[in-house]
């Protein structure tokens, strides 16, 4: 992998991680609020997914080297 590449997988990794802070605190709110549970549960999903993409990163990032 050069540098430029990683160097944009790690930009976009801070782009995700900043992403998944927000929704954390979105949900947050919107429990304190008492919003609809659906639209909650959907955040939820959303968060997850992202979760989900951040782990992907990073395993491109830190790829396992069995030494």
């Amino acid at each position: 992998m050069s540098y430029q590449e990683e160097a944009e997988l790690r930009l976009s990794h801070a782009r995700l991680k900043t992403e998944h802070s927000d929704f954390d605190a979105a949900i947050t709110a919107m429990v304190a609020a008492g919003c609809n549970p659906l639209q909650i549960q959907r955040m939820k999903k959303k968060k997850l997914a992202i979760k989900d993409k951040l782990t992907q990163l990073e395993d491109q990032i830190l790829p396992d080297i069995i030494a």
